[in-house]
Formats: C-alpha cells, structure tokens, sequence
C-alpha cells in the first residue's frame, strides 16, 4: 500500500514549535508499506519553527496576523505534483492542523476552539476521493 503520512506522527520535528506527534502505534500500521511523509507548511517554504497558524474565512493566518496562506497552497501543490500518477491507497494525518486536519481544525481565533472543517492539504486529499484516517482514531 502507498500511505500519506504527516511527517510529525513519525517523529519529524515540523511541527509549528519545533516539535513532533510522534505515534508508535501508525510507525506500526505503516510497517511494511510505502510512506510518503509529507509536511504542507515546510514544503511550501515555512520554517521550523513558525508561529502557529490558524484558518479564517477559508485563509491560513498566523497568529501574528500575517497571510500564510500562498505558503500553505503551496506546500499542498508541492505534493500532490510529487504524488501525481501514483495509486494512494490513504493517508494518515495530524489532527487539528490547519494543513492536515481532517475532521476538525481551530477556528481561527487562537482560543484553542475546535469547528468542523479540513485543513488545506486535508481538504485537497478527500477531494482526490483518498480515504483520510485522522491521527485521533489510532
């Protein structure tokens, strides 16, 4: 199987603090099957680390209130030209990201107030018809 993979839950210190989201248990799941780690924000040129960034009105803003948006679009392009042709059978992504949220994202406002929505590299995903598992569920 070819899986997606947010580059954070297999211990890849991108995440918007420097950090990761290290997840044993899908390190497990995708033993034995093709990874493509993939992290929007670096690939589109975002550094490590970055002030957080959230969704507003459909634009990725960081918290200092500055558009990251073209970065963000970017990134997504990034790798969907990088997995173009190839039969991806799902992907697995960080919960919560503004990039890689599936289910839920924050609203925007920094309150660490969670809405119903897709972050935009998720959104772009499901669109393809790929089946998305959230980080939350494993």
């Amino acid at each position: 199987m070819n899986i997606i993979v947010s580059a954070c839950l297999l211990g890849r210190d991108c995440k918007y603090n420097g950090g990761n989201n290290y997840n044993q248990k899908i390190v497990d799941f995708c033993k034995g099957h093709n990874v493509i780690e993939v992290c929007p924000e670096v690939e589109g040129g975002l550094p490590i680390p970055r002030v957080p960034a959230e969704i507003v009105d459909g634009v990725v803003f960081n918290k200092n209130g500055f558009s990251v948006d073209k970065e963000y679009r970017a990134g997504t392009k990034a790798i969907l030209d990088r997995i173009k042709g190839m039969k991806i059978d799902m992907a697995i992504l960080q919960s919560r990201s503004p990039s890689c949220g599936s289910k839920k994202v924050y609203d925007g406002t920094f309150s660490g107030t969670l809405i119903d929505g897709q972050g935009i590299f998720a959104k772009e995903v499901i669109n393809m018809g790929i089946k998305v598992i959230d980080s939350s569920e494993f």
